[in-house]
């Protein structure tokens, strides 16, 4: 990740006096000498602006936001600019896979600083990330957005055990720093453990930083020799060498230690640790190779399109090493936020040309093409869970394939050849899907639409799997009565028939409450819903709801289609209007001590009484007494 710039809006006007158009260059820089020779700089490693020229004496500094480390107030607002590779993105493909997850990983972000993020999408594929918010809050946005947004590398750096603790610094503050200065977490081994390896996990660019911090941070508690350096930073490739060759056969022939700036670091400090005699060989080395390439470099400018420089730069910058390693050129691309399209070559006069035809080479190596296709066959040519561009991209790796949302075509960047093949076969796929796939559109009420997905989708999975089709109905937010069925041009018809069946049903139903007094809602459900079954298989488009008994309700429910419930409605009318009329009631008055005799042992005599008489109740909770009153308890 790449940090274009800390600004308030202080420095921002300073900024912009203060900003020389030939200093928005970028030098390709190789890696300290203690880094792996396979970690290899991404687009802003390979591109940190050129210095600054040192200013005559007693005259101040201009503010300038790029090179001057500014210290913003704590209450003032500042915004940073990250830049996220396309290779270092954790969700890719965003239209299809990743928008949802990488949407909500920033709402958390936003949620747990309090800092605002801005997304969009760079020429590159790249994300570019604008945060907003204090310091405090856009430190820890950048780290959480390193760690989420970004796929995670791990390296170790060894320093002596006893230079721990300056890392760590009080209470753990430096180690804190640290970690929110690079964008990593930085793991110290515990003081009972032996090994001097400290990990660090991050992007690319964090560990480059970090290393080169820690290395600073050691090299100042070495008691031995400690010498820095200032060499322009457009030389350090020279010192580096390709994948760091150069510096490495530098240590192992002096002994000494030494630490180059990474690209993504603007510094044009080099420390050299070790023994006075090795501090001093190395020295010695470094200048005879700084000097030999001021005097002997030369540079030439070429113009090549901004589109075409990250093939130049190739994958984390491997492109400019391999040209590097061949050539002895080193090549110095503008920043991906500078619109110049200027490539300087800087190198040995007899190797510039080769260097040169590679550049261009690389630069034309790669083309853009596109499919027509329409967008609804989008999520078909891609396939469930992406198989079908799995199969595609697995064979072409280097081939980028590019759906964009609501757009005909399909984008494709790559090598040419691979490009054309890739082309092919997704044209061969398209061509297949269109002679055998068809979609139609419906319009549906927003308010009918959970009805047709049902209960957990059960309705509008049972139509997909029946008539083989994809049917897609917006969401509540959209607020669009289109249905999209897309499939089969058979199975989308029958599809579209019985959604519009059901809709029609749905549109004509109706919902009608029935005042029926609770006591004869038993007598309408019958024994064990006898009763009531039979009103349904009598009417079963109409669906019957009865109120729990626990809630005293005398609403009776009825929905359906409109003129089924009102036969329905008619039919329970006249069932209730017999009720009322064969449910004459009589109280007898009987003395508590007699009721179990007129029940019976087991209730035989009551049963009796009722097998005569069968609408005939009896209710022993309530009884009246020869005297008048009435009493539940009696």
């Amino acid at each position: 990740m790449s940090s274009v710039a800390v600004l308030t809006q202080e420095s921002f006007n300073e900024h912009r006096s203060g900003l020389l158009p030939e200093k928005a260059k970028a030098a390709v820089a190789g890696t300290s000498g203690a880094e792996d020779e396979d970690s290899l700089p991404t687009y802003k490693d390979a591109f940190p602006p050129l210095p600054e020229k040192p200013l005559p004496e007693g005259v101040q500094e201009t503010g300038n936001a790029w090179t001057t480390k500014i210290r913003p107030l704590k209450s003032s607002v500042i915004t940073q600019v990250f830049h996220v590779p396309l290779e270092e993105r954790k969700y890719k493909d965003m239209n299809q896979f990743g928008e949802g997850d990488q949407a909500k990983v920033c709402l958390d972000i936003m949620h747990k600083t309090g800092a605002h993020l801005e997304l969009s999408m760079a020429k590159d594929q790249g994300l570019s990330i604008m945060v907003s918010g204090k310091h405090d809050a856009v430190m820890k946005a950048r780290k959480e957005i390193v760690s989420r947004l970004q796929t995670q590398a791990s390296a170790t750096v060894a320093i002596p055990k006893e230079h721990h603790r300056f890392v760590i610094g009080k209470s753990g503050e430096k180690l804190q720093e640290l970690e929110l200065k690079t964008a990593t977490k930085i793991q110290i081994p515990r003081p009972e453990d032996p090994s001097n390896l400290i990990k660090i996990s991050g992007t690319k660019e964090g560990l480059e930083k970090a290393k080169h911090e820690i290395l600073l941070i050691s090299a100042e508690q070495d008691k031995r020799a400690v010498e820095r350096m200032n060499i322009e930073k457009v030389y350090h490739p020279f010192i580096t060498g390709a994948y760091n060759k150069v510096v490495g056969e530098l240590m192992q022939e002096t002994g000494a230690r030494i630490n180059v700036p990474p690209p993504s670091v603007n510094k044009t400090e080099i420390v050299i640790t070790g023994e006075k005699e090795q501090v001093a060989l190395a020295i010695a080395k470094i200048k005879k190779i700084y000097e030999e390439k001021k005097k002997n470099a030369t540079t030439i400018a070429v113009e090549v399109k901004k589109s075409q420089h990250k093939y130049v730069i190739g994958p984390k910058g491997n492109t400019l090493q391999e040209i590097l390693d061949r050539t002895g050129v080193s090549v110095e691309i503008p920043p991906l936020d500078s619109s110049s399209e200027t490539v300087i070559l800087r190198g040995e006069p007899d190797r510039l040309g080769q260097a040169l035809t590679e550049v261009y080479a690389k630069a034309n190596s790669y083309t853009v093409s596109s499919v027509s296709a329409p967008s609804w066959l989008h999520r078909f040519i891609i396939g469930k869970k992406g198989q079908n561009l799995a199969k595609i991209t697995q064979q072409m790796p280097k081939v980028h394939i590019e759906f964009t949302e609501g757009e005909d075509k399909i984008t494709l960047e790559g090598p040419t050849k691979d490009v054309q093949i890739v082309q092919g076969q997704i044209e061969a796929i398209v061509t297949d899907l269109i002679s055998r796939m068809d979609y139609t559109e419906i319009s549906v009420d927003p308010k009918f639409h959970r009805h047709l997905i049902g209960k957990g989708g059960a309705n509008i999975n049972r139509i997909k799997e029946l008539h083989k089709v994809s049917v897609r109905i917006p969401p509540d937010n959209e607020k669009s009565n289109l249905i999209r069925i897309e499939g089969d041009p058979q199975g989308v018809q029958e599809a579209k028939k019985e959604l519009l069946e059901l809709a029609s049903r749905m549109e004509n139903e109706r919902t009608k409450d029935m005042i029926i007094e609770q006591r004869f809602h038993r007598a309408i459900i019958g024994q064990k819903g006898e009763k009531v079954k039979e009103i349904r298989d009598k009417f079963p488009e109409v669906i019957i709801n009865f109120p729990d008994p626990a809630q005293k309700s005398d609403i009776v429910q009825l929905r359906g289609p409109r003129t089924e419930v009102e036969k329905c409605t008619k039919f329970m009318q006249k069932m209730v209007a017999e009720m009322v009329e064969n449910s004459f009631s009589v109280s007898v008055p009987i003395f508590k001590q007699f009721h179990k005799n007129i029940i019976g042992k087991g209730g035989a005599n009551i049963k009796k009484v009722r097998s005569y008489f069968l609408d005939f109740q009896v209710h022993p909770f309530s009884v009246c007494l020869l005297t008048g009153s009435c009493d539940p308890e009696d």
